[in-house]
């Protein structure tokens, strides 16, 4: 049984029958022992089948076969020789033709060996191998075009005379010709140009065409030659494009005006269509036209009127008159044509016999006429137009107060619901000083436009009062504002909504009108802080001494326990030069407020800046009986101290610090008192440094204090204590504990950066400022440091990476400003300076550095300029001017005198460094 399964597993189809050769059958050939195909024997019997399978599958059928079966045939059998053929000839081409027993070969067989040796090709053979080109001589030898130049018209006509000239006298020969034996005329010029003569004719056709030109007077000539020469530059030349353009309008407007006719716009557009492509006279035929057809059209008659000369153009506007009578362009248009006044005139009142109820036509008209006849005119035109409100008030305005009254009286009647008669009639009473009556119309004016239903927003009565303050009616714009501001608001929003109103009256520098609106608001809320402080900032930018003073005792008449109002209003007094009367409105200040700090120290600075020392003593020690403040032993040590009562000033200060331990600004005075004031000895250093300590530790937040501190021991060596490198050791110590205690505070981190500058460590002080800008990398005052510090070579890139981080810092600002400066790029440092004052105006180092540099290259009036917006603004902080504004002896002066003085040192403290 194996074995039979092992015979079914090499033979899967069984024996094969007798007489059968594998693949016999698809046209086989067996191969011989010479490597030679040849055929294979055909078998005896039936090839590839059983003997049972003998005979054709299609035995029987043949006469199933038709002639479509034979048409197919022969269709594939053309198909299969068509691919045989192109088989040959594909490896014909391709091997050559065998076949033919010859011995040529490929042609790319014939260069393999040539090719096998490009791999030995170097890079410089490659190179050296020629571009391939055509060399030929045929791409050498270029065609010369043949060169002709037309002869003009005045060479040929020349020519033509000699010609006629040489026929009158009998010769045969013509001009440029020889005649031969033959008879036959021969050229002998040739084609040769007389460059000569071409220059002659031109120059007789110039003259010529001048000639024409010329009038009869000799020498003299009518043409402008600007004139010429501009007439020639203005000439248009249209392209082809634009030829096109014009020529699709036109058929596109006459398709409109033969469709429509009577459309007087396309008439119009064709004409001036025609007008753009320059030609007027086909322009003006086509209005014309336009015209006949459409006679009621007043656009097409101005249309025409502007196309044409001004004579003709009174005609048509006359023609236009008289077939449209109540056309009020016409008219128009037609006296605008005139010359003269008295022409104007007799065209427009033509025009108002057929349109009496034309209000432009009356307005022009009037326009013409001086005030007597205008007040004519005006009579009857608010008799025409009634409805007019521009007449009536016209009307008004030329006649009498009495006579104004009437016409006023007579247009309320006519128009009731029209607002602008009632202001008019306000401002009349306004002209005549009747400031009663001026309520009274307004009010009664409001109730009449209500009761006819006449809309008036709240908004346009404010927008009216604005008007009438414009016109110079502030009273009319007062009973206005009284009667109206409070229409459309509710109860709960008044105050804001009027705060708003003022402010946005006062932004359009309609001062009245704000003032007006505060008035009411302070009527409706009189005890309300901020509408007074609004109302004063008012009076004080806009308003006099008088009208600021007067709203300041009414607040202090609402508001008495608010110091703010008694403490202004002292003040502007004492400004003024009445002490009497500051001294007055602060002793009722004291009334009001008996125990009041500001009120107390207003009082001592009146006294104090005017001298008097001892009355401002006694109110100090008043003061310091009934309402004690630090403020108040601060500002009694600092009098003692200016009286140079030192000793008197250090018991007043340890009396308030006994009762005030945290108020570091009297442990600073103590301490500068005994290291500036006093004799520089270790008693008074010692003094000093208790002072500073005692500072430090009840508040150890104070960086003035640990700067103060450090600084006093930077210069230890002056009172004899220790060497100058001690005190440095020392306060460098100082500065470092304090930045334990006040991390990222960048004065403290400026202080030790300037401590290591001063000792001669720049080194050390370039370090600390790079560390400084990694903990407070956003701070100002350190990067304007950086930028003033740096070598020259590195202030530009310093600079660039400061206004980087700090756009609007006014110290990088100022810094900017110096190094330009120092560029001497003055228009450039100018306008920093002004961005630096701008953006901070209460710093005063700006202001001193922008002061000096003016000093320094300036001109007289803006240094001028710069002292006087110094002044205005009344810095107060600052390096540079704390440093002169806070010593003593510069105390009592005036802040132009500490802008000259802090320049001063800063223009010799540049000399220095240069």
């Amino acid at each position: 049984a194996q074995q039979e399964q092992l015979q079914q597993l090499q033979n899967p189809f069984g024996e094969a029958p007798a007489g059968y050769v594998a693949g016999a059958g698809r046209g086989a050939s067996s191969y011989g022992g010479d490597g030679n195909a040849k055929p294979i024997a055909p078998p005896t019997g039936p090839v590839g089948v059983n003997p049972s399978m003998e005979g054709s599958l299609f035995t029987g059928k043949d006469d199933q076969f038709d002639d479509d079966d034979d048409e197919a045939d022969r269709i594939y059998e053309a198909i299969d020789e068509r691919m045989n053929s192109k088989r040959r000839k594909h490896n014909d081409d391709s091997n050559g033709n065998n076949n033919s027993g010859g011995t040529s070969s490929a042609i790319g067989d014939q260069f393999r060996e040539l090719k096998q040796k490009l791999a030995n090709v170097t890079e410089d053979e490659w190179a050296a191998i020629p571009d391939v080109g055509d060399y030929s001589l045929r791409h050498k030898q270029k065609r010369r075009e043949d060169v002709f130049t037309p002869l003009t018209d005045s060479l040929l006509e020349s020519r033509s005379m000699v010609n006629a000239d040489a026929t009158a006298s009998g010769q045969n020969a013509i001009a440029g010709m020889t005649q031969v034996a033959d008879g036959t005329a021969t050229s002998t010029a040739g084609y040769r140009t007389n460059l000569s003569g071409l220059a002659e004719a031109r120059s007789t056709v110039m003259t010529m065409s001048l000639d024409k030109m010329s009038d009869s007077v000799s020498g003299q000539t009518v043409i402008d030659p600007k004139g010429y020469l501009t007439s020639l530059s203005n000439t248009k030349i249209a392209s082809a494009a634009e030829v096109g353009d014009v020529n699709k309008a036109r058929l596109l407007l006459k398709s409109v005006r033969d469709t429509n006719p009577k459309h007087g716009p396309a008439w119009i557009a064709a004409a001036r269509v025609e007008e753009a492509a320059g030609k007027t006279a086909h322009a003006r035929k086509l209005i014309m036209e336009g015209c006949e057809i459409c006679p009621d059209n007043e656009d097409v008659w101005l249309e025409a009127a502007r196309l044409h000369p001004q004579d003709q153009s009174k005609t048509i506007l006359a023609a236009a008159a008289r077939r449209m009578p109540t056309s009020v362009k016409v008219y128009l248009r037609a006296a605008d044509l005139e010359s003269h006044d008295f022409a104007k005139k007799a065209v427009l009142r033509k025009a108002l016999e057929a349109n009496p109820n034309s209000v432009t036509l009356w307005k022009a008209a009037i326009d013409l006429e001086d005030a007597d006849d205008a007040k004519i005119l005006l009579s009857v035109a608010v008799e025409k137009v009634p409805h007019s409100v521009e007449m009536w008030l016209a009307l008004a305005r030329l006649e009498t107060y009495e006579n104004a009254r009437k016409v006023l009286n007579q247009a309320r009647k006519h128009l009731p619901t029209e607002r602008a008669v009632w202001i008019a009639a306000a401002k009349l009473e306004e002209s005549q000083n009747h400031g009663d009556m001026v309520d009274r119309i307004v009010d009664k004016a409001v109730r009449s436009l209500d009761k006819h239903d006449a809309v008036v927003m709240r908004a346009q009565w404010l927008k009216e009062a604005e008007v009438a303050e414009s016109a110079g009616a502030p009273l009319t714009s007062a009973a206005i504002v009284k009667c109206t501001v409070g229409r459309g608001v509710d109860d709960e929003d008044r105050q804001r909504t009027w705060a708003d109103d003022a402010n946005a009256a006062s932004s359009r520098n309609a001062v009245a009108t704000a003032r007006a609106i505060l008035a009411h608001s302070l009527a409706a809320f009189p005890t309300k802080r901020s509408l007074w402080l609004q109302a004063v900032d008012l009076e004080r930018k806009h308003g006099s001494a008088s009208s600021l003073d007067e709203v300041l005792e009414a607040a202090s008449e609402r508001l008495p326990r608010t110091e703010i109002f008694w403490l202004v209003r002292a003040k502007e007094k004492w400004v003024a030069g009445e002490v009497d009367k500051s001294r007055s409105i602060l002793t009722e200040a004291f009334k009001a407020n008996p125990d009041s700090e500001p009120v107390w120290l207003a009082a001592v600075k009146l006294e104090w800046e005017t001298g008097e020392i001892e009355r401002a003593r006694v109110l100090l020690t008043r003061a310091r009986e009934r309402a004690p403040t630090a403020r108040i032993y601060m500002k009694s040590a600092l009098l003692e101290r200016e009286c140079r009562q030192f000793d008197k000033a250090l018991e007043l200060l340890e009396e308030g610090l006994q009762k005030y331990p945290a108020f570091s600004k009297m442990y600073m005075m103590g301490g500068q008192i005994c290291s500036e004031d006093l004799t520089k000895d270790r008693i008074n250093l010692d003094r000093a440094r208790k002072f500073y300590q005692g500072g430090l530790q009840n508040g150890q937040n104070s960086v003035i204090l640990w700067c103060l501190a450090s600084q006093l021991e930077e210069r230890v060596a002056e009172y004899g204590a220790g060497s100058a490198n001690a005190g440095v050791t020392k306060a460098r110590s100082l500065l470092e504990l304090a930045r334990l205690k006040n991390a990222k505070n960048s004065e403290l981190w400026l202080g030790a950066i300037r401590l290591e500058r001063r000792a001669g460590n720049e080194k050390l002080a370039v370090s600390l400022m790079a560390r400084a800008l990694q903990e407070c990398p956003s701070s100002g005052l350190l990067l304007a440091e950086n930028i003033s510090t740096s070598p020259r070579v590195e202030q530009k890139s310093k600079s660039a990476d400061a206004i980087k981080r700090r756009p609007d810092d006014p110290r990088v600002i100022t810094a900017v400003a110096a190094l330009f400066a120092g560029e001497r790029k003055h228009e450039k440092a100018r306008k920093w300076f002004e961005r630096a004052v701008k953006l901070d105006s209460d710093l005063g180092d700006s202001w001193v550095k922008w002061y000096a540099f003016e000093l320094d290259v300036g001109k007289k009036e803006a240094q001028e300029d710069v002292k006087q917006r110094c002044v205005a603004a009344e810095p107060t902080h600052g390096e540079l001017w704390c440093k002169v504004s806070k010593a003593m002896p510069n105390r009592r002066k005036s802040t132009a005198e500490h802008l000259e003085a802090a320049a001063q040192n800063r223009l010799e403290s540049m000399q220095k460094l240069n």
